[in-house]
């Protein structure tokens, strides 16, 4: 992993299971560890949606392996530029060298 190509912040949130009264939601601690990444682009596509065309935009960052991220899976997300992205995988690069991090960009937020 070259570190001059680690050239964005990415904050991670961590999600968990919190238990309401009738439901158990998904909720993100926004205060998650910031890392230094790599940022691919890999796909732009659209979707149909019942209201029109939704574009779906995935991005592939990578970052050097921590034990703050090496829990990291597919219920967090990270945040880039401002943008919001929901993990889809996470693969290891090497033996605890890095994280690949699979993500969808968010349009809602």
């Amino acid at each position: 992993m070259q570190a001059g190509r680690m050239d964005r912040r990415l904050r991670i949130a961590q999600g968990s299971y919190q238990s309401g009264q009738l439901q158990t939601t998904l909720v993100w601690a926004e205060d998650g560890p910031t890392v230094w990444a790599e940022k691919l682009e890999i796909s732009d596509g659209e979707r149909a949606r019942q209201s029109g065309q939704e574009a779906a935009a995935t991005t592939r960052f990578r970052i050097r392996w921590s034990a703050a991220v090496a829990g990291l899976n597919p219920k967090d997300r990270v945040v880039c530029e401002g943008r919001t992205y929901d993990v889809v995988g996470v693969k290891e690069l090497g033996r605890r060298e890095g994280l690949e991090i699979t993500a969808m960009r968010r349009e809602d937020v």
